[in-house]
C-alpha cells in the first residue's frame, strides 16, 4: 500500500510566536519533524502543507517537499485534505498527518495509527498510551475512552474516565489513554471528515476529531507503549525539547 505523510504547518501559532521556523539544535522545527517522519520510513512520499512561502523555502532548502495551502482552515485534518485531494498526491492508498510540532513524535504511535486503517480496517486511525495519573487533570493532555473493539468512543480535556468509587481505581487506572496526536486516514475517509460541518463538542474542546466521531465515523486507536516524548507549543517545550535534543535518536521507536 502506498503512503502519503502530510506535515501540516502554519506560521501563526498563538502561544509560541514563528513556531515551525524556531531553531531546535540549530535546525528550524518544522524541518527536524520532516528528518523524524523520513526516518520512520513509514511513507513513500513526504509533504509540508503550509501557509507560508517563509516555511516552504526552509523545507526546500532541506531537500524537503513543501506546497503551499490556504491560510484559513480549521484545523490541521482540513490542511491535510487539501493536499490529498489536488490532482499531484493522487494514488494513495492511506494518508499521515503528522503534526509540525512533533519532532519527538513516537514510531510506534505513528504506525499503530496507520496499520488501524491498513489493516485492522477502521475509517480513521490514531494512536494513545497508557498514561500516568497526572495527565488527568491537565487540560493541554487530550484523553480518549476505547469502545471493546479499540474504537474511539470519546475524547476530552477533562478527566475521562472519572472514578466515582475509590474501590474501581484499580479498572479506572488502567484506562486513562493519552491521546497521541497522529493521524491515519484512507482518501475517502478524509474527504468526509473535511466535508461534516464543525461541530459544536469540536468547537467546546477545541478538539478537530470530535467531528468525525460525532458523525459516527470509526476511529480505532492503537494503544502503544509509553511514556510519549511531548510536542512544542511553548518558550518552556521549546527550551525542554533542546535540552533533551542530544539524547534523542531519529531512529528512536
Amino acid at each position: 500500500m502506498k503512503t502519503l505523510a502530510v506535515i501540516p504547518a502554519r506560521l501563526g501559532a498563538t502561544r509560541l510566536a514563528r513556531k515551525p521556523l524556531r531553531l531546535l539544535a540549530g535546525v528550524p522545527i518544522i524541518v527536524r519533524v520532516l528528518e523524524r517522519v523520513a526516518a520512520l520510513r513509514v511513507a513513500d512520499r513526504i509533504v509540508v502543507a503550509t501557509d507560508s512561502e517563509e516555511i516552504a523555502q526552509r523545507v526546500r532548502e532541506a531537500g524537503g517537499e513543501a506546497i503551499i495551502t490556504l491560510a484559513e482552515h480549521p484545523s490541521g485534518t482540513d490542511r491535510v485534505a487539501e493536499v490529498a485531494a489536488s490532482a499531484a498526491f493522487k494514488g494513495f492508498d492511506a494518508i499521515l498527518n503528522v503534526q509540525g510540532d512533533e519532532p519527538f513524535v513516537s514510531g510506534a504511535a505513528v504506525r499503530g495509527a496507520l496499520l488501524q486503517v491498513t489493516q485492522r480496517k477502521h475509517q480513521l486511525g490514531t494512536a494513545a498510551v497508557i498514561a500516568s495519573l497526572e495527565v488527568l487533570g491537565r487540560p493541554d493532555a487530550v484523553k480518549v475512552v476505547t469502545d471493546d473493539a479499540g474504537a474511539a468512543m470519546y475524547f476530552s480535556r477533562a478527566a475521562i474516565p472519572y472514578l466515582r468509587d475509590a474501590a474501581d481505581a484499580a479498572e479506572r487506572d488502567a484506562r486513562v489513554l493519552h491521546h497521541v496526536g497522529v493521524y491515519a486516514y484512507t482518501p475517502a475517509s478524509l474527504a468526509r471528515w473535511v466535508a461534516l460541518p464543525i461541530h459544536p463538542l469540536e468547537r467546546i474542546e477545541r478538539l478537530e476529531q470530535l467531528r468525525p466521531l460525532a458523525a459516527g465515523v470509526r476511529m480505532g486507536v492503537a494503544v502503544v507503549q509509553g511514556p510519549v516524548r511531548p510536542g512544542i507549543d511553548t518558550e518552556a517545550d521549546l527550551d525542554r525539547a533542546n535540552r533533551d535534543w542530544p539524547s534523542f535518536t531519529m531512529t528512536e521507536s
